[in-house]
C-alpha cells in the first residue's frame, strides 16, 4: 500500500506544464491544445464567460461561413439566404428549421426523420447572381468587348429541384447546363425547356451513337446545343448521324493543355489527363471537318486545369495557354464563339484562404472572373481575334453553400479504462510476476522524481508484461484492467494523451459523406445549436455502419478531433438532442452517396425566407428512402419478402392465430397476435433504416411527401399581411399530400 499511495500521490501532485488542475475524480485536466488555444484566450480573463462570437471563432465559421452562416445571440447557428445583402430579419434559425421538420405532427411539425438535408433555394439564387455579377463587373472595368454566361454541371448534384432552380434562377442571364452521360442530357434538355433559348447546353464526357444522336435532337428541339469532342473518334459519329439526321451541329473540342494542377484535383489535367484532344487531334479534327464543308460547326473550345484551382496565377496560365489554341482554330478558319474555362472555380472549405491546400483558395469570384478575363483579352487583342463570348462549368462553386447536412449525436463515450482505485491496483501489485513488481517500482520512483517521459515509458512497458502474462493465463481480467487504468492514468497525467470521446452519430458517413472516406476531403462540421456555452469535451464522429472506418477523425484546420458539447440527459430520447451540421456539401455528396449497409439517403426539406413568423416556410420536403425503397436498389422484392416472413410467422406461433384482439387487450398472455406482428413487420418495411429517435415520430414513408406548393408559397408571400394572415400562412404549409 505505500508504494500504491506513493505511485498515485506523485503522478497526481506532480502535474507538468499545460495540467492546470485535478478534476472531481482525482485526474488531471489537460488544457486545450495549441490550434485552439487562440480560440479560448478571449474568455481567458473570466473562464466561465463564453459567447457566441467565441464559438464562431473556434470553428472558423466567419472564414468559411461568410456571407452565408453565422452564429445568433441565441448561440444557434443562423443562414443569410441572401448573403451579404440579408436584413437582420431575414435571417433564418437552423434549430427552428430542423425542429419544424423533426417534431412529430401532433406538436406542429412534420415528422421527418433524420438526418436531414436542408436546402435554400434563396443561396443558390445568390451564388448564380454573384457569380454573374463578378464576370460582369470584369467585362466592364476591363473593356471586354462580350459577355459571360455560365452553365452548371449536373454531375455535381442531379437533385430534380436543384437544377430546376439553376435554371429558372439564371434564365435571366442565359445560364445554362453541362451533362456527361445520356440521363443527364435527358434531363437538362426537359429543363432547358423553361430557360433562356440562348443557354447552352453543353454535352461532354465519352459519347456512343445513341449519346449523339440524343444532342443532335436536342438542337432539332431548338436548344443551344454545343456536342464537344473528348475523343477524336467522335467526329466519324458525329458526322455520320448529322448528316442521317439532317441536322447541322454545333461542335467544340476539349483541349488537352500542358498547364497542370499540382493539387490533388489536378489529376484530370495536364498532356495525360483523361479527357481533351491534343494539339496534334485538333488539328486533324480541323482538317476532317474541313474536308466536310462544316468547319463553320466547330465554334466552341473547352478545357479543364481542374477542380479547386488555388491560385488565379494558374488559372491566368491555364487560360492563356487555351486563347492562343482559340486564336489558332480562328486562324484555321473556325467559326469560333465560345471559350469555354470549363470548371475549378474553388470554395475555401477551411476558411484559410490559402493557395496551399486542397481545402481553400487564395481567391474570390471577383479575383477568378477578373483573371479569366484579363487573360483572354490579353491573347485576343494580341492576336487580333474577336473577343469571345466567356463560358465556365462551376458547379462546386454555384451549389455546395445551399445544402446542409443535419445529423443527431444520439450517445457519446469515452474510452476509459475506469478510475484508478487503492484496491484495484493493490489487487494488481499483489499478482504481479517479478519483472513486473520491478516496472511498478520503477514508475513509482520516476513520478517521485517527476521524470514524466521515464514515467511513461515504465508504465508502458508494465503494460505490455501483463498483456503477455493475460495471455499466458497468468492473471486474470481484473488484473490486467487495473493496470489499464493505471496506465491510462499516468498518461493523462504526463499529458502524453487527451481524452477524446467518440460520439455515435445518426449517420452513414459512405452514404452522406463518400467523400471524406474516398478521397480525405474535409468539410466543415459545426454543432448548429448551445454555441452559447463552452464546448467541455473534444470527440471524434462514429457512424451506424458497420465498418471500422465510418468515422469521421479529422477536421477543418488540421484538428484530429472536434470540441463538442456535453450531451444532456444521455442523449436520443433521454433528454437533450444535439444537432450538427455538415457544411458545403452541396456538390458531388448526394449524387456519390451509394447503400452502403442499406442506409438510404436523408430525408430532404427545401427551406425559402419569408417574412412569416419563423422568417421561412419550407416549401417542399419528402421523407428519406424506407428499408423498403434500399432493398429494391438490390434488386430485393419487399412485398415478397414480407409474404414470407408472414407466413413463417403462422407456421411458428399458430398458436397465436385466434383472438388476436384478445392478446393486445389483455396484454398478450400468450405474446403478440399475428395481426400485431404483421403489422410491425410491415412497418419496419416502411421506416427508414436509421435509428429513430423514440420522442419523434411515426414513419411516413409510403411515398409521399410534405410541402406547400411553390404557387401558393409564392401567392402567400405576395398578398399575405399583418401577424393574423403570416401565423394562418404558417399553419397552411403542413399539409400533407400522397405523390
Amino acid at each position: 500500500m505505500p508504494a500504491l499511495a506513493c505511485c498515485v500521490d506523485a503522478a497526481a501532485a506532480l502535474a507538468p506544464p499545460g495540467y492546470a488542475s485535478l478534476a472531481g475524480d482525482g485526474s488531471l485536466l489537460p488544457a486545450p491544445t495549441t490550434s485552439v488555444v487562440t480560440a479560448f484566450a478571449t474568455a481567458a480573463e473570466n473562464p466561465s464567460h463564453w459567447s457566441p462570437s467565441h464559438s464562431a471563432a473556434l470553428y472558423k465559421m466567419d472564414g468559411w461561413g461568410a456571407p452565408y452562416f453565422s452564429v445568433n445571440c441565441s448561440g444557434n447557428v443562423t443562414v443569410r439566404p441572401h448573403g451579404s445583402h440579408t436584413l437582420v430579419h431575414q435571417e433564418i434559425d437552423l434549430l427552428k428549421v430542423v425542429k419544424k421538420a423533426s417534431d412529430p405532427k401532433f406538436s406542429g411539425g412534420l415528422g421527418l426523420q433524420l438526418p436531414l438535408i436542408v436546402r435554400f433555394p434563396d443561396v443558390l439564387k445568390n451564388r448564380l447572381e454573384c457569380l454573374q455579377t463578378a464576370f460582369d463587373f470584369a467585362v466592364q472595368s476591363q473593356g471586354y468587348e462580350t459577355h459571360y454566361q455560365g452553365v452548371y454541371p449536373v454531375k455535381c448534384n442531379q437533385d430534380r429541384y436543384v437544377v430546376e432552380d439553376i435554371v429558372k434562377f439564371g434564365s435571366p442571364f442565359r445560364f445554362g447546363l453541362e451533362a456527361g452521360s445520356k440521363p443527364e442530357l435527358l434531363l437538362a434538355m426537359s429543363c432547358l425547356c423553361k430557360g433562356s433559348p440562348e443557354a447552352l447546353l453543353v454535352c461532354n464526357g465519352f459519347k456512343d451513337s445513341e449519346y449523339i444522336s440524343l444532342a443532335l435532337l436536342a438542337r432539332k428541339l431548338a436548344l443551344n446545343t454545343v456536342i464537344v469532342l473528348e475523343q477524336e473518334e467522335e467526329l466519324d459519329l458525329v458526322l455520320g448521324l448529322a448528316n442521317k439526321m439532317s441536322v447541322r451541329p454545333v461542335i467544340g473540342v476539349r483541349a488537352k493543355l500542358r498547364t497542370k494542377h499540382a493539387g490533388h484535383f489536378g489529376s484530370t489535367s495536364g498532356e495525360k489527363g483523361k479527357f481533351g484532344l491534343t494539339t496534334t487531334q485538333i488539328l486533324r479534327v480541323v482538317k476532317k471537318l474541313e474536308q466536310s464543308s462544316m468547319l463553320d460547326c466547330l465554334q466552341l473550345l473547352h478545357f479543364h486545369i481542374g477542380s479547386q484551382i488555388p491560385t488565379t496565377a494558374l488559372l491566368a496560365d491555364g487560360v492563356g495557354e487555351a486563347a492562343q489554341i482559340y486564336c489558332e482554330l480562328v486562324r484555321l478558319g473556325a467559326n469560333m464563339q465560345v471559350f469555354d474555362v470549363g470548371g475549378g472555380l474553388g470554395i475555401d472549405y477551411d476558411g484559410s484562404r490559402s493557395g496551399d491546400s486542397d481545402l481553400s483558395v487564395a481567391y474570390g469570384l471577383e479575383e477568378y472572373a477578373l483573371a479569366v478575363v484579363q487573360a483572354v483579352k490579353f491573347v485576343c487583342d494580341r492576336k487580333n481575334v474577336k473577343h469571345p463570348v466567356l463560358c465556365s462549368e462551376s458547379g462546386r462553386a454555384v451549389v455546395s453553400h445551399h445544402s446542409i447536412l443535419i445529423f443527431e449525436a444520439v450517445s457519446a463515450s469515452l474510452s476509459s479504462a475506469g478510475a484508478v482505485t487503492p484496491f484495484g491496483l493493490q489487487y494488481l501489485v499483489d499478482g504481479l510476476s517479478e519483472d513486473a513488481h520491478s516496472d511498478y517500482r520503477n514508475l513509482t520512483s520516476a513520478a517521485i522524481r517527476g521524470e514524466y517521459d521515464t514515467c511513461f515509458l515504465y508504465a508502458d512497458q508494465l503494460k505490455q508484461r501483463c498483456v503477455e502474462k493475460f495471455k499466458e493465463g497468468s492473471i486474470g481480467m481484473e488484473q490486467l484492467a487495473a493496470v489499464d487504468a493505471l496506465c491510462e492514468f499516468v498518461s493523462n497525467a504526463i499529458g502524453a494523451a487527451e481524452s477524446v470521446r467518440t460520439y455515435h452519430v445518426n449517420l452513414s458517413v459512405f452514404t452522406s459523406i463518400p467523400d471524406f472516406w474516398g478521397i480525405g476531403q474535409l468539410f466543415p462540421i459545426v454543432p448548429i445549436h448551445r454555441l452559447d456555452q463552452r464546448p467541455g469535451v473534444r470527440g471524434i464522429l462514429s457512424d451506424l455502419t458497420c465498418d471500422s472506418d465510418g468515422k469521421i477523425d479529422k477536421f477543418i484546420g488540421g484538428e484530429s478531433s472536434l470540441p463538442l458539447h456535453e450531451i444532456e440527459g444521455g442523449g436520443g430520447g433521454n433528454g437533450g438532442r444535439y444537432y450538427l451540421g455538415m457544411f458545403l456539401g452541396g456538390a458531388y455528396e448526394e449524387a456519390l452517396g451509394g447503400v452502403h449497409n442499406l442506409f438510404g439517403g436523408p430525408s430532404v426539406v427545401r427551406v425559402s425566407q419569408c417574412d412569416g413568423p419563423h422568417s421561412f416556410a419550407v416549401t417542399s420536403a419528402v421523407p428519406g428512402p424506407s428499408c423498403s425503397d434500399v432493398l429494391r436498389v438490390m434488386q430485393h422484392e419487399p412485398e415478397l419478402m414480407f409474404e414470407t416472413l408472414k407466413h413463417r410467422a403462422e407456421e411458428i406461433c399458430p398458436q397465436e392465430v385466434e383472438s388476436d384482439d384478445d392478446n393486445i387487450s389483455s396484454g398478450g398472455g400468450r405474446g403478440l397476435g399475428n395481426a400485431a406482428l404483421a403489422s410491425s413487420l410491415a412497418q419496419s418495411f416502411h421506416n427508414m433504416p436509421y435509428l429513430v429517435a423514440s420522442c419523434s415520430f411515426s414513419a411516413l414513408n409510403a411515398g409521399g411527401c410534405y410541402f406547400l406548393n411553390e404557387d401558393e408559397f409564392n401567392s402567400n408571400t405576395e398578398t399575405a399581411s399583418g401577424p393574423a394572415a403570416a401565423a394562418a400562412a404558417d399553419d397552411e404549409q403542413w399539409s400533407y399530400c400522397c405523390a
